[in-house]
């Protein structure tokens, strides 16, 4: 029997060495008796998915993968790739799309986050942006997004519409979040009606990003954009949509409404909504939290794997 193996990100300016990044990460695996391997990115990402792993060791066996983003069809190739070395990754590429982009897991979280639709492509006519509006209702706020990111750091710009009904606006902020994220956008467009979260009174918002693991939450912590936040959010109408979803590694954003936004999820008002869903391989840690329990149980995972 291998150690189980944990593939991480190589740095790119010294390639036998892990991303400087994910170097934390690297000692949590080692810790917890695992073997850090190392894939070339940016090799991925290009295309050249041989030189990609030719640094993760042939007969590795069931194992993870924890880094930066990997477009669907690149994680697909990858995921063959390694097959072809005796290395078969716990997330399949199935899982994958289901998880890391939002059509694959919309329709199972539906009653618990904001209504969205979406176009695919990367380019869309006044026409198809009218029906996607159209599909939530019409009329009030949304943000735009692709299947995987938004662009809230340019707000105003680039991801909210105050108002769906004014077409113009819709199709101006459309555009310039496709400008923006040029040849990273992932899948299409998504519209997705907007929902104030509680924040802190210092401004922080109430977010937290729970890790789940064959359909547990092992690790609760803030999200990344608010490292500073402490909450404990309330998984009991989540835990069950996780389950059914039906991947293995996946995390949830977690947000309470602001006070007085209403009653989405139909029950009491200010029950937890997920504001996204992501592959756990790819979902960003925070700073300053304790993942040991997390690698922990990812290392148990690829060792009962082998058995």
């Amino acid at each position: 029997m291998v150690d189980p193996t944990v593939i991480l990100p190589s740095d790119p300016l010294l390639p036998r060495r892990t991303d400087p990044h994910f170097a934390r990460e690297a000692g949590l695996i080692r810790a917890a008796g695992g073997r850090p391997a190392l894939l070339d990115h940016d090799a991925l990402l290009a295309g050249d998915v041989e030189a990609a792993v030719r640094r993760v060791p042939a007969g590795s066996g069931p194992l993870w993968y924890r880094g930066w983003m990997i477009p669907v069809a690149r994680y697909a190739a990858l995921a063959e790739a390694l097959a072809d070395r005796g290395c078969i990754l716990l997330t399949g590429s199935g899982e994958y799309a289901t998880a890391h982009e939002l059509p694959g897991w919309y329709r199972t979280f539906e009653p618990v986050t904001p209504a969205s639709s979406w176009l695919p492509g990367r380019s869309w006519d006044r026409s198809a942006l009218a029906a996607a509006a159209s599909a939530l209702g019409g009329r009030g706020p949304a943000i735009v997004k692709d299947y995987v990111k938004s662009r809230k750091h340019e707000w105003h710009e680039a991801c909210y519409v105050p108002e769906l009904a004014d077409l113009d606006a819709v199709e101006r902020v459309a555009a310039r979040f496709a400008e923006l994220q040029g040849e990273f956008l992932a899948g299409g467009l998504v519209l997705r009606r907007f929902e104030d979260f509680a924040r802190t009174a210092d401004g922080r918002a109430e977010e937290a990003r729970v890790w789940w693991l064959d359909g547990e939450p092992v690790l609760i912590g803030p999200h990344p954009d608010y490292p500073l936040s402490r909450v404990e959010p309330d998984l009991s109408a989540v835990r069950p949509l996780v389950r059914e979803l039906g991947c293995r590694f996946v995390t949830t954003d977690l947000a309470r409404p602001a006070a007085g936004t209403g009653d989405h999820d139909g029950g009491a008002e200010g029950g937890w909504r997920v504001v996204e869903v992501g592959d756990g391989q790819v979902s960003e840690l925070p700073s300053g939290v304790d993942a040991e329990v997390l690698f922990r149980a990812l290392v148990g995972a690829a060792q009962a794997a082998q058995a």
